[in-house]
């Protein structure tokens, strides 16, 4: 959501952020909007105050003995006029409110410009991509090779996009979770939370899924909608709440099962884990001051990438330019994971800076200290990291030519000891 006076104050800056997110210029009709909607309060409001006051002189000329038949028709014709206007605000409101929940985030200033995933910039690499004497195989092969990944099997269940994982795979992306909530919350003050899967309409506008996309959501029988994130339920605990100053930042962290349809991703990546209906992810999000929200960026970022360095994982990180950035984002960092069967790097974690976009959609406020006025906070979100997506890097870069997986040191504690994962025979 974006800050109304803002606008007023500077439309040509507001149209500017928007023409680099490849929109044309808003500011013309959102302020013959606001205009049309503010005449019409200002006509209600006088108009009830005329009715108050026309109603208390019909009193007082009553009392008086005094002819009251002008003074009531004249509130009688109110009477009649001020519902109309009412609803005209009413109407003109949620109009406004409409186009304004349409439109994305403003980039922020140093984000590059550009189309789209090509015009990202890179940052940094991390790692070396492993050496093979042999060919290194995808990761749905070596899976299906170790007969410990279905298909087929989720397919006669749920169609494409599913996957069954058992055995030992199954355990390893259950270790995988485990391994990556110990880290966030143990040593970056994350504080694990288990939210709802199913959420109403207001968690989605306010986290701002909704209203423009929600044909890339499951919904319910019942009006409920199955989350994407668990982005959605965390961010939306603040939604209405004025917190106090040193409560900020606050850190949540949750490791849930996310559904999304994939509408927009016909033809892409239908074979694999890469791109499925349901998942598995550990987000990370935080609640911050306005003031410190890009240090609290550049934490959050440092945190995701920490799972990747105790896997072993080569990695790059890239900042998305302003054609490639999600609807609620002013800056994204997005992580990719070197992946050996496609010989390329692929997203496992987005890191995005909201400032206080999604904060206006949900009213989500604090009081600075010793003050009696509030502003809004800025909230951050980022995968730390997509479970089966890492479940997928771990197979490709510790594959062996004999088909089997050795698991990286660090989650063998968490895998009873195990160190290879050999075919199912």
């Amino acid at each position: 959501m974006h800050d109304l006076k803002s606008i007023r104050d500077n439309p040509e800056a507001f149209d500017a952020g928007l023409k680099r997110r490849g929109l044309d210029p808003q500011s013309p009709q959102i302020l013959d909007l606001d205009s049309r909607r503010r005449a019409a309060q200002t006509a209600f409001q006088e108009m009830q105050a005329r009715r108050n006051e026309a109603s208390k002189a019909i009193g007082m000329a009553k009392r008086n003995g005094e002819d009251a038949s002008a003074l009531m028709a004249e509130v009688a014709d109110l009477k009649e006029r001020i519902p109309a206007v009412e609803a005209e605000e009413k109407s003109l409101g949620e109009e406004l409110d409409a186009l304004l929940m349409a439109l994305p985030n403003l980039p922020a200033e140093d984000v590059p410009d550009g189309a789209d995933e090509g015009d990202n910039v890179e940052i940094r690499r991390v790692g070396e991509p492993p050496a093979f004497s042999f060919q290194p195989r995808e990761h749905d092969a070596i899976g299906e090779g170790l007969g410990l990944m279905d298909f087929s099997g989720a397919a006669k269940l749920s169609g494409a996009r599913f996957v069954v994982l058992k055995g030992a795979l199954a355990r390893l992306e259950r270790a995988l979770g485990a391994f990556m909530l110990d880290i966030q919350t143990g040593e970056h003050g994350f504080v694990e939370h288990n939210p709802p899967l199913l959420v109403r309409d207001a968690a989605l506008y306010g986290t701002g899924q909704l209203p423009k996309f929600g044909e890339d959501l499951f919904r319910t029988g019942e009006g409920f909608w199955l989350i994407p994130t668990a982005e959605v339920p965390l961010t939306n605990l603040v939604a209405d709440e004025i917190i106090e100053e040193n409560r900020l930042p606050i850190r949540m962290t949750a490791l849930t099962p996310c559904f999304r349809s994939e509408a927009g991703s016909a033809g892409k990546d239908t074979r694999g884990m890469i791109r499925q209906h349901q998942f598995s992810k550990v987000e990370l999000v935080a609640v911050a001051h306005p003031d410190h929200s890009e240090e609290e960026h550049q934490r959050m970022l440092s945190a995701a990438e920490e799972v990747l360095k105790r896997l072993g994982l080569a990695y790059r990180v890239v900042v998305l330019c302003t054609g490639d950035m999600g609807f609620g984002a002013r800056k994204t960092y997005d992580i990719e994971v070197w992946l050996p069967g496609q010989n390329t790097y692929r997203e496992i974690s987005s890191v995005s800076n909201c400032g206080d976009f999604q904060a206006r959609r949900m009213k989500a406020r604090f009081r600075p200290n010793g003050e009696k006025t509030t502003r809004f906070v800025h909230t951050l979100n980022g995968s730390g990291l997509a479970v089966g997506r890492t479940l997928v890097a771990v197979l490709e870069n510790y594959q062996q030519e004999d088909g089997s997986v050795v698991i990286p040191e660090a989650l063998r504690p968490y895998m009873g000891g195990l160190e290879v994962i050999r075919p199912d025979v």
